[in-house]
């Protein structure tokens, strides 16, 4: 760990993948699925990554755990750069770097029991083996709320949200100290999410964990996070404080994700502006000039097609607030005008339906 208390850092971090074409099977084009992303996790903390499917989100994610290799860009783990560590040293550093996957089901080989899938990292790192081995395994399970006599079971005698234990358990096993959540809950019933989302903050507490957690449900997302990034066709476009970002945001992309989240009760729609964003997605392949969201975007100009928008600081008293927008301070104060408007319009209308 720094002295900042950072224990992760990405710099300018890029991920492209080759299209090959022709009968020679040339590269003739790429898909440039993360394209310079800066990011810094602080230990014990949780940084949550939100976006569309496609953004990129899950590609980051194991690019940052060199499970694939970046195109180019620094990584950065308590310190040490790691971008070009041969697999070797590599070894070392995944005890302290670890993943949970989105589907509990094909992420565990199905030819093992659970004491094997669990148990397989100890015999890797040379940590335990035998009674030893046995007895470790035995107290991850009880950790992640599962029996004993789930050891000698295989995975398909398991529910989904008992599978998913199983991986956090498998997670768990060498003592890490970044765990990459990769849509942990996205495939499991809505009864079993909720569980599983207190177990890892429990966890979290009592093992001092450091979560990069990657989603879609945006809800989920402020349960559980410290901070959230926003990712939008392989760039960070907002990075805020968790209840900042749902309630002082500045990027019209991130309005857009918020507006659509559905609220508990669907007649409260106080200062709640539903935005339908018009267009589709660029193709990753061919990327529009200047701001990736341009053609989406109703605060476009000329200054957004002639120039891309880094990460900045865009609120005077919060250092921490970045967004990459050019007209970002433009676009809040639009939000917030918005938001007057209607609230004073349902104000209006409940005092109307009171009268009659």
């Amino acid at each position: 760990m720094t002295e900042n208390g950072e224990l992760l850092r990405t710099e300018r971090l890029v991920k492209y993948f080759p299209v090959r074409g022709g009968i020679l099977s040339r590269e003739v084009a790429q898909v440039k699925a993360v394209d310079g992303v800066d990011l810094s996790i602080k230990e014990g903390e949780t940084l949550g990554l939100v976006g569309e499917s496609g953004c990129g989100k899950s590609t980051l994610g194991r690019t940052i755990l060199r499970l694939l290799e970046p195109t180019s860009g620094e990584i950065y783990f308590e310190g040490q750069p790691i971008t070009r560590l041969p697999h070797s040293e590599m070894r070392e550093i995944r005890r302290k770097m670890q993943i949970i996957f989105q589907d509990p089901y094909s992420s565990l080989n199905r030819r093992m029991t659970v004491g094997d899938i669990v148990g397989e990292a100890f015999s890797i790192h040379k940590i335990a083996k035998g009674e030893k081995r046995r007895e470790m395994v035995t107290e991850l399970l009880l950790q992640v709320g599962l029996r004993e006599e789930a050891l000698n079971h295989y995975p398909h005698e398991f529910s989904g949200g008992q599978r998913q234990r199983i991986g956090i358990a498998r997670a768990l096993a060498v003592k890490p100290k970044l765990i990459v959540a990769d849509e942990p809950i996205s495939a499991l019933d809505v009864s079993i999410q909720a569980q599983i989302l207190n177990l890892m903050v429990e966890l979290q507490t009592k093992f001092n964990l450091t979560y990069l957690f990657i989603a879609h449900d945006l809800r989920l997302v402020e349960h559980i996070s410290d901070r959230i990034a926003v990712m939008y066709l392989g760039k960070v476009v907002e990075l805020a404080d968790g209840k900042t970002l749902y309630f002082a945001h500045h990027h019209p992309y991130a309005h857009a994700l918020l507006s659509a989240v559905p609220l508990p009760n669907p007649k409260a729609k106080l200062g709640k502006e539903r935005v339908i964003l018009e267009g589709d997605v660029p193709s990753p392949i061919n990327r529009p000039p200047g701001c990736v969201f341009r053609p989406r975007c109703r605060y476009a100009t000329d200054l957004c097609m002639e120039e891309e928008p880094m990460l900045r600081q865009t609120d005077p008293d919060d250092p921490e607030h970045l967004t990459a927008c050019h007209h970002a301070e433009e676009a809040s104060k639009t939000y917030e005008t918005r938001k007057i408007i209607k609230s004073l319009e349902v104000e209006r209308r409940t005092l109307d339906r009171t009268e009659k």
